[in-house]
Formats: structure tokens, sequence, C-alpha cells
């Protein structure tokens, strides 16, 4: 019988992702994400209960997360629960649980991180003037691609 493994996440990114190489290839994207958990407790006070969760992604995941997984982040994780063990220099048996995710949706960005992160690109306002403005034609650039297309 087939056991199910599988979760759903939605947190904000407690630290900037870490991309490595850990074999040639193969790439992986290290996060940790922080869940809040709101209840009232037996004196009717509210509590904020925070839990953190080591998630890894893998391949082309991994690549994009690298570029979108950065701290403060809203994110959704859709994955499963690994566990890995090992001895350490002592001899002890050590085992960390880890998500391995299979989906990462990323929160939009809030306008004041979007301002801080795009401070040198072009206001929305400039890009739809260019994309409904033709271009001024070039053709020392259009013969030079058409060359670069021969040789190819």
């Amino acid at each position: 019988m087939n056991q199910l493994n599988s979760l759903i996440l939605e947190g904000n990114l407690v630290r900037d992702s870490v991309l490595s190489e850990p074999v040639p290839g193969f790439k992986k994207c290290a996060f940790s994400v922080g869940v809040n958990r709101f209840y009232k407790n037996k004196k009717n006070e509210d509590v904020n209960e925070v839990s953190f969760f080591d998630v890894e992604a893998y391949g082309k995941m991994a690549e994009y997360c690298e570029e979108k997984a950065k701290k403060g982040r809203g994110v959704r994780v859709v994955g499963r629960l690994k566990q890995d063990t090992w001895k350490d220099s002592n001899g002890k048996s050590v085992s960390k649980v880890y998500v391995v995710a299979e989906h990462i949706e990323y929160r939009p960005v809030k306008k004041t991180e979007e301002v801080s992160e795009a401070a040198d690109t072009k206001t929305l306002a400039e890009k739809a003037a260019e994309a409904t403005t033709p271009p001024e034609p070039q053709t020392d650039v259009q013969s030079q691609t058409a060359e670069e297309e021969a040789v190819f």
C-alpha cells in the first residue's frame, strides 16, 4: 500500500536562498520558511506561534528559486518531507527532516520592495511608451544580425 507524504506550507522567507551545485550539473537551492500560527490560549490571549522549515529545490526549479526567493518574500511550497541520517564525527547518529519542494509559488513583491529592487529599471509608463512607439530603422544592426545568422 502506498503511503502519503505531501504538504503545503505558506509563509515568508527568513533569509535569501542559497544556490549550490553539490554534484556537477545538479543544482540545489536551499531556503527557510517561517510560518505563523495564530490562536487564543486558555486565558483568551492572542498567541503567535512561529515555526521554521528548511526547504530544498532541485534542477531548474532551483535556478528559478535562487533568483526569486529573497528574504521577506511570501511563498507557498507544495512538497514532501525527507529525512537524511548520518553519523557525526563522534559516531553518533544524526538526522535532519526537511521539505523537498515540488512546486513553489511566489507572492507578489510589495511596492516598497519593488522600488528598492528596481531603482535602476524603467517605469511602467516608459515601458508602455516603448511598446507602442515603433523603433527607428537600424540598417547596420539588421545587416549585422543577418550576417551572424548566415554564419550559423
